[in-house]
């Protein structure tokens, strides 16, 4: 389950790294509790967005149709920037999206949210064992994941999860070796990057890498 950050949200809403992480991993306890909240899913919150929205953390996930972030962290309208690629794999697009959400929006907190039986992280692996890469742009996928994989395998893991693991880490590493914006962001203290595995059969995460260290209350 995600960790209980040393800090309670304030009033006026999350300024920091730590309270912005406090509030996700307070909504994903009443998700995986069944007691969900829903909050800021009414007309009046729909129409205190038409002209801004200040959201307090950017969450890069995976496609799966299983990893509705909003869900799993129990937020609504306005609260969560979600970009969502096969396998969070980087590209441009996404690394534009996320300096937007850091330069423009001011979000504190990067969140990397991958999940256990991934089906981009296995079809990487089975192409590595079986030297047969796939058709189509999802060869793409695969090479971008392969390495994650590789780096697992050195490692004697040979399992999908260490895998899947692998890959949240050498993702969220990836963003400040690709992005001057983000790790400047990061070194400052004004963003903090989080590595998060998902499990789909009870819906807790479990922090697998983090740039700041977050310790959660409650």
């Amino acid at each position: 389950m995600l960790a209980p950050v040393t800090s309670r949200p304030s009033p006026s809403g999350p300024v920091s790294p730590a309270e912005a992480w406090q509030r996700l991993a307070d909504g994903n306890r009443r998700f995986v509790a069944g007691r969900s909240n829903h909050p800021n899913q009414d007309a009046a919150r729909r129409t205190a967005l038409v002209n801004a929205q200040h959201p307090f953390a950017v969450i890069f996930g995976c496609s799966d149709s299983r990893l509705a972030a909003e869900i799993i962290f129990d937020v609504g309208l306005g609260d969560v920037f979600v970009i969502r690629t096969a396998g969070q794999v980087i590209d441009d697009a996404v690394l534009g999206s996320l300096e937007y959400s850091i330069a423009v929006l001011g979000v504190p907190l990067i969140v990397i949210l991958g999940h256990d039986s991934c089906g981009a992280v296995t079809a990487t692996r089975d192409a590595v064992d079986s030297g047969q890469m796939p058709a189509g742009f999802i060869r793409d996928l695969v090479e971008r994941i392969t390495p994650s994989v590789l780096t697992a395998k050195r490692e004697g893991h040979d399992d999908l999860t260490a895998m899947i693991d692998e890959h949240v880490r050498q993702t969220a590493a990836r963003l400040e070796d690709n992005s001057r914006v983000i790790a400047e962001a990061v070194a400052d203290g004004r963003t903090a990057v989080v590595g998060v595995s998902y499990r789909l059969d009870d819906g807790t995460g479990t922090v697998v890498s983090t740039t700041t260290p977050l310790t959660t209350t409650g």
